[in-house]
Order: structure tokens, then sequence, then C-alpha cells
């Protein structure tokens, strides 16, 4: 599906079941979100580490839902938790099967997501293994000097921040010697195609799901 559509659609879902008390609903959700991760050929150990980590705020919610509220609800505690694991499951559905670029360039060529927008994003996602090689080297600088830089030190973050600011400089050079100007159109080197059978696909789940959140009990 394109990325843009597949966007749309776990969007929708997480509204829909944001504003829903369907406990079979959430359940069928995660079992089709996990199939399809499964399908995509999505790690073993990527699922298990996501399943892990969501389950510690799963058990708070569940254990203040279920024996510390005043209503003491175990059928809304359930539907809370695996509410939870809808938005994980169905998230990692988009982030782990459609790269940033790939998801980046459909919102700007089916979506006219502003270029200058769209390049900004990619920008910034590139330029966080940089700002973590740049503090690492910033805490080893003062290290050599005698100087303990903590991640809570807001000296450590200043000069990570001077950094950036002399990135964006650069980078401001570097897009406009590859002609990028603001506001004229742009050809694309890697087209993402928006076809028939996207929206068909799209236009179906959306029934589906539909179905599945209000006519079913």
């Amino acid at each position: 599906m394109n990325p843009s559509l597949k966007l749309f659609l776990v969007l929708i879902i997480a509204l829909e079941v944001t504003f829903t008390n369907h406990l079979f609903s959430n359940v069928v959700i995660i079992i089709l979100a996990l199939a399809y991760l499964i399908y995509r050929r999505v790690s073993w150990r990527r699922l298990t580490w996501m399943i892990a980590v969501t389950l510690i705020p799963a058990v708070a919610i569940f254990v203040t839902i279920a024996f510390f509220s005043p209503s003491r609800n175990v059928y809304f505690a359930w539907v809370l938790v695996s509410r939870l694991y809808v938005y994980v499951l169905t998230g990692s559905a988009v982030s782990c099967t459609t790269s940033a670029l790939q998801l980046v360039q459909s919102l700007e060529q089916n979506c006219h997501l502003p270029s200058k927008f769209a390049y900004g994003v990619l920008a910034a996602l590139n330029l966080f293994p940089r700002i973590y090689q740049e503090v690492r080297l910033i805490r080893i600088a003062g290290q050599m000097r005698g100087i303990t830089l903590h991640w809570w030190s807001p000296r450590l973050y200043f000069k990570a921040i001077l950094a950036a600011s002399q990135w964006a400089d650069q980078m401001a050079q570097a897009m406009e010697s590859h002609g990028f100007v603001e506001g004229q159109a742009r050809t694309s080197a890697h087209r993402i195609p928006l076809t028939r059978r996207d929206w068909t696909t799209f236009i179906g789940l959306v029934v589906a799901l539909q179905y599945l959140i209000i006519a079913l009990p």
C-alpha cells in the first residue's frame, strides 16, 4: 500500500479505537497487525522487544484501573491495555515496513506536502546520529580537561545546540548548491505511485474497520 495511505489508515484506527470501548475489535486489530508484521518479515527480536517494553505501562494501567480505581472495572482495564497494544502494533506496521524517506517522499508527492517542510524533516532525522556523536565528543573533550558533563548538564546541551546551528547553515548552503529553490516546482528521481489498487485496499480496510467496531457487538 502507498505509504501515505498506510499512515492515514493507522491514524483512523487510532482515532476510532480511542473513542470506543470494544475489547473484541481491539484484539482482532492486534492479531491482524501482528500477522502483517510477520508477513513483512519483521524480526522476532524486534517484535518481542516491542511487546515486552509495552508490557510495562500495560501492567501499570491494568493494576491501576482494575484494583485501585473507584469502580474497579476489570473489563475497562483490559480495553485500555488492548488499546495501548493497538497503538504500538499499528504504528509499528508503518515504521517497521516503511522508511522515513519513502514516507516523506510520498507525503510530498501524493499529499502535496511543502518541499521545504519535507526536506526539513529528512534533515532533522538524518542529523540524529550526528548529534549523538557530537554529544559524545563534547563529553570526552570535557573529561580531557577534568570536567565531567552529565546527561542532565545544561552546558552539554548548550554546546550541542551551538554545533547544530552551524550544521543548519551548512545544510542550507548544501541544499542551495544542489538547486533547491523555495516555492519552485521540483522533479523527483524516485516516484512513489498512488494506484487504484492502493485506493481500493485503503477503502476496503476502512469499511472493514467500521464493520468491526460498529456492527459487531
